[in-house]
């Protein structure tokens, strides 16, 4: 774990949107925390399907998952709202933990904060990105981030006890038109053409890019990482590492088990 000090003067970066109030960073591999404010969470998964309440109850939705797995992906179900989002080792996920110990945050309070660091990883294009639903996308939401039109992240957050917990997903590098073919063929065959209550949505691969495919050909998720831990950097005069509790690891495996628990429990067939 590392505890940074604030930068004074005029380097100091409260006059930016990202609203960072305090300035103590620690990190844990790949946590980063602003004490009393933020928490960072960095992660790269194996190729998988992330499924949302909606999906686990598509009336073929094992057929689904069946194509998911000839493809090489393995489906999971969050315990959240939203839907199918891809992962892969071309996406990086991004979650911000804020603190409502000393204010209450608004939902737009939570998406802007993850927006302007967005910005803030990308100022070659701060100007171009957009928060607005992309239709034809998978997961859409009005907070969907692209550049003229072609979306390359989705945004969803959940309310915690005195916190939030803001959620990004990056599609750093391979083809985001892919990513979306992949999860059109997968409510195609979970739907078979049945009318259902819940409205899934009509995917369109061409409204979806990678930042590789947008910014820069040769972008990496581990540039992205380097450029977050960077941005932060700037934010802060110190840095020291130090490493996972026994506690954090302890209450790591509870909720890990408590999620391949409901997992198959969800998922299996009826």
């Amino acid at each position: 774990m590392a505890v940074a000090s604030a930068k004074s003067g005029s380097e100091n970066k409260e006059d930016t949107k990202t609203k960072v109030k305090r300035y103590k960073l620690c990190h844990s591999r790949d946590v980063y925390i602003f004490q009393e404010m933020y928490m960072f969470f960095v992660s790269v998964h194996d190729a998988s399907v992330v499924l949302g309440i909606q999906d686990h109850r598509l009336p073929y939705v094992q057929q689904g998952m069946d194509l998911l797995k000839t493809r090489g992906y393995h489906p999971i179900v969050r315990n959240s709202g939203g839907l199918a989002v891809v992962l892969d080792e071309g996406v990086l996920n991004i979650s911000i933990v804020l603190s409502e110990q000393t204010e209450t945050l608004s939902i737009d309070d939570g998406y802007d904060v993850m927006v302007d660091l967005v910005k803030g990883l990308f100022p070659e294009v701060a100007d171009q990105i957009e928060a607005y639903e992309i239709v034809g996308s998978y997961c859409p939401g009005s907070y969907d981030l692209s550049i003229e039109g072609k979306k390359f992240a989705g945004i969803s957050q959940r309310r915690l006890r005195q916190g939030v917990a803001v959620q990004i997903y990056l599609c750093i590098e391979g083809s985001g038109s892919d990513r979306a073919a992949l999860i059109r063929d997968f409510y195609e065959e979970s739907l078979k053409g049945e009318e259902t209550k819940f409205t899934y949505p009509n995917i369109v691969p061409d409204v979806m890019a990678s930042l590789s495919e947008l910014i820069d050909a040769s972008l990496t998720v581990e540039d992205v990482v380097i450029r977050l831990q960077q941005l932060l950097h700037n934010m802060v005069e110190e840095i020291r590492f130090e490493s996972f509790s026994d506690e954090e690891l302890t209450s790591y495996a509870f909720y890990l088990q408590r999620v391949l628990e409901r997992n198959t429990k969800m998922l299996e067939p009826k």
